[in-house]
């Protein structure tokens, strides 16, 4: 199990800013052995998730399967992609999904179009929550306590959280979002960068995703983002949350018990 740990601390020490790393450089940013980091490398290697060129190591596209096992076991990319690309073909604006994690979001679906806004954005992107409309969104929905240990969390976006809301500013600003059912984010996580978000909730009611526009602040108005794509946002994920719903209940098959196994 530790090697599993150190195996996945390895695959995530690589992001946009460290594409390719020498065996010295992972093993200094995981904290591993010199030969443990070897070890570990060549096995993922030899896996298929790590190749090497010329003394470096680079993630390959199969790392992709590991996150994208994650959304299709949801249903949620397949149901979600169509949905995202009709909003975005009617607004002329990128539009994602998002799920929490600890303190974070993560992005879990995203149909984008090309904008000024320097914010690059890919699937499993994280972002500290309380900075995002996404964010805002899911901390809202959450019971008191688990909101309160969710906020104790550090993030692990590798940016900074620092908003100017006290925190009675945001439990309050969060109190609104859970009554009127949207959030919105304005230049808050970057300059430029203005969204507003909706839940998608599933069979039983919770909201277990965020839906978003995102829009450049000198582009789009804030009034024009709430009065003209807010409204298309709000039908998108209403009717993801109603095809979720349907795809959760639909009869799951039992995969047959491996011969030789007890019967209960």
């Amino acid at each position: 199990m530790e090697a599993l740990a150190r195996g996945l601390d390895v695959l995530a020490c690589f992001d946009a800013d460290h594409r390719s790393m020498s065996l010295t450089e992972v093993a200094t940013a995981v904290g591993l052995a010199r030969p443990t980091a070897r070890r570990l490398l060549l096995t993922l290697e030899e896996l298929g998730f790590v190749r090497s060129s010329g003394g470096a190591f680079q993630l390959t596209p199969k790392v992709l399967t590991l996150g994208m096992a994650y959304v299709g076991a949801l249903g949620l990319w397949d149901i979600a992609r169509p949905h995202l690309e009709a909003l975005v073909a009617r607004t002329g604006e990128s539009s994602s999904m998002a799920q929490l994690d600890g303190a974070d979001i993560v992005y879990v679906a995203r149909v984008s179009v090309p904008k000024l806004i320097a914010l690059r954005v890919d699937i499993g992107t994280r972002f500290p929550a309380v900075l995002t409309s996404q964010g805002k969104v899911l901390l809202a929905a959450l019971p008191p306590d688990r909101l309160a240990a969710t906020l104790a969390q550090p993030s692990r976006s590798g940016l900074p959280t620092r908003t100017d809301r006290t925190p009675e500013q945001l439990h309050e600003e969060l109190t609104e979002v859970r009554a009127r059912g949207w959030a919105l984010a304005d230049e808050e996580l970057a300059p430029g960068v203005r969204s507003v978000a909706v839940p998608v909730r599933d069979r039983d009611g919770v909201v277990q995703a965020a839906m978003n526009v995102t829009v450049h602040a000198a582009e789009t108005t804030t009034d024009q983002l709430l009065g003209e794509h807010l409204p298309l946002l709000l039908r998108a994920a209403g009717e993801v949350g109603a095809e979720w719903a349907l795809w959760q209940s639909r009869p799951h098959v039992q995969l047959p018990r491996p011969s030789g196994s007890a019967t209960a």
